[in-house]
């Protein structure tokens, strides 16, 4: 990777605060990050009905209960850029836990899901 791409890209992440613990964002920050990541993922965890319902522009849904299941097949490569979020935050936590498992390692959930939008 060139030097000035990886600066420009350093600058990008310094302005966003990632650096919480949690790795939590807000829906701002999300929306930044994807926009400079073409290649992201925005993965709604919630259940096919409530996706059906409402979701986020360009997500895909794999429910929490199917996703230590199926996250292999549909997202093959570890380092990608995954942003997680389901209604209010308690399922994106436990899909964060679930994906560092299984040896993800770019990942942040929207801080209070989509109630929090």
């Amino acid at each position: 990777m060139e030097l000035n791409t990886l600066k420009k890209g350093l600058k990008k992440v310094l302005k966003i605060n990632f650096f919480r613990g949690d790795n939590l964002i807000t829906y701002i920050e999300a929306k930044e990050l994807l926009k400079d990541t073409p290649n992201g993922v925005l993965l709604d965890v919630r259940s096919f009905q409530e996706y059906n319902e409402y979701h986020l522009n360009g997500a895909v849904c794999i429910p929490y209960y199917e996703l230590e299941n199926k996250i292999s097949r549909i997202i093959e490569d570890k380092g990608q850029l995954i942003i997680v979020y389901c209604q209010s935050g308690g399922r994106s936590k436990k899909a964060l836990s679930i994906l560092k498992k299984k040896g993800y390692i770019n990942l942040y959930g929207l801080d209070g899901g989509i109630d929090n939008i």
